[in-house]
């Protein structure tokens, strides 16, 4: 767990670690340099949920990298899927991160939503529903090892 107390938003116990796969973690189907080791930095404290409508059909490759199985999301109602998802966690106790249209309801929902810039770009919409925007997922992923680094940037 990661236990924040962001003054005019209130202590946050941050459980989970929802993230969207391809265009987040992975670039056309293959995990980005430096991801494995990021998101392992961070298994001792928060448990790690990737979904994925496996656009690339690659997801295999990248569960066993990651020591993870995600959970595929059927194509259509991606969005609302995905937010549900956060919902049945506890929502304030998820932070999620991702960068795709389908990503803003989910990253709404999270009681704090990363936007991560990509090479595959950032949808507006996610852009619009997140706390924050992240360079890219290393940046992204590095603020949850140094928490304070988020507390410092979602003061009120």
């Amino acid at each position: 767990m990661i236990e924040l107390t962001i003054p005019g938003r209130g202590t946050l116990r941050l459980r989970h670690l929802v993230c969207d796969v391809n265009g987040t973690l992975a670039l056309d189907g293959v995990l980005m340099d430096g991801v494995g080791r990021a998101l392992s930095s961070l298994r001792d404290r928060l448990e790690l949920h990737l979904l994925t409508a496996d656009t690339h059909g690659r997801q295999g490759e990248i569960d066993r990298q990651l020591g993870v199985r995600a959970i595929r999301i059927p194509q259509g109602d991606e969005a609302q899927t995905k937010a549900a998802f956060v919902r049945g966690l506890g929502r304030e106790s998820v932070v999620a991160v991702g960068n795709g249209a389908n990503d803003a309801a989910m990253l709404y929902e999270a009681a704090i939503g990363i936007a991560v810039m990509s090479p595959e770009g950032l949808a507006t919409e996610a852009l619009q529903a997140s706390d924050l925007v992240a360079p890219d997922i290393l940046h992204a992923l590095g603020w949850l090892d140094r928490p304070m680094r988020l507390v410092a940037s979602l003061r009120r």
